[in-house]
């Protein structure tokens, strides 16, 4: 499925659409990896990007785990930063003004350990600015429902999330794990329950030893592998939800650092992408890419970059 046409010269439309919300931008940065997004606006114009993605953020305050949070692997990086924040309210009244000011859209990105948490969060922000341009549910979160496990490893508790946040009162992009082999599944029934948008994925779970101690690298024991290492999973994971639910729209996010690792997804039907781990070494990969993804449209002769949606052939 292609999502623009041939190029008759002229220049390039950097512009994208994700369901019904309009970015300037296909790239945007991946919840988690650069905090609430002013910390960036240094290295980028945050107003030239698709949205900062917000990290996390529960209805109440959350202290996260036990440090250390982060320890670099091969290809990658593992994290259990334990989804730390200061809450919603305090985000709304403090930083979201810092946010706006840069002129960026925001994509704020939520979480909870019950469905009613997930509720509470969705209804504050009811009457977030224009600028909250979606709600991006981050269903790879342990919960406390009496059935154990993650909310994205089962696709009636997803649903229920899903349902749950409607009160947002604007488009929810639902973010999957890629730790099940029913994430089709789980996509078909997020979106029966009002997603607009899929976000595919998050990170895959894993466990590095210290060489000395033999103990766990991270405070919290094991935790999730993000970089490089997880982009091939990325990839098949947006072909493979794609290929089932042809018309829902998908974010495409895992291990991307270079201008075709964005190409990647896209191709195979992500109509935008997001910048992770790789902006903890290079903060202004996020306009590298942006520029990138533009250069490789002119070059396939194509006038927009939504035009690289669906070029793969499979």
């Amino acid at each position: 499925m292609r999502g623009g046409g041939r190029r008759d010269g002229g220049s390039v439309d950097p512009s994208v659409a994700v369901g019904s919300v309009r970015l300037r931008s296909a790239v945007m940065t991946a919840a988690g990896t650069a905090g609430y997004g002013t910390e960036f606006h240094p290295y980028v114009d945050l107003s030239t990007i698709g949205a900062v993605v917000t990290k996390s953020l529960a209805p109440y305050e959350w202290p996260g785990n036990p440090a250390p949070r982060l320890h670099p692997v091969r290809a990658g990086m593992m994290n259990s930063v334990g989804l730390q924040g200061p809450g919603i309210g305090e985000w709304l009244e403090r930083t979201l003004p810092e946010i706006i000011a840069t002129g960026a859209d925001v994509v704020c990105s939520i979480w909870g350990r019950s469905i009613e948490d997930y509720r509470a969060a969705a209804e504050m922000l009811a009457d977030a600015p224009d600028s909250v341009v979606a709600v991006e549910v981050n269903l790879s979160c342990p919960n406390l429902e009496g059935r154990g496990g993650i909310f994205a490893h089962d696709p009636e508790l997803s649903a229920e999330v899903v349902a749950a946040t409607a009160a947002c009162a604007r488009p929810r992009w639902a973010k999957l794990s890629p730790n099940t082999d029913r994430i089709v599944e789980v996509a078909r029934a997020v979106t029966e329950a009002g997603a607009e948008a899929l976000t595919l994925v998050n990170t895959l779970l894993g466990l590095t030893l210290d060489p000395s101690t033999l103990r766990p690298t991270l405070g919290n024991g094991g935790g999730g592998l993000s970089g490089p290492a997880i982009h091939p999973i990325a990839v098949r994971a947006v072909a493979d939800v794609r290929a089932a639910l042809p018309d829902v729209p998908i974010v495409g996010v895992g291990g991307i650092a270079d201008t075709f690792d964005a190409v990647e997804l896209m191709a195979v039907g992500a109509s935008a992408v997001q910048i992770g781990t790789a902006l903890f070494a290079e903060p202004t990969a996020l306009a590298r890419v942006r520029d990138g993804l533009v250069d490789e449209a002119r070059r396939r002769g194509l006038s927009t970059v939504s035009g690289l949606t669906g070029l793969a052939v499979l």
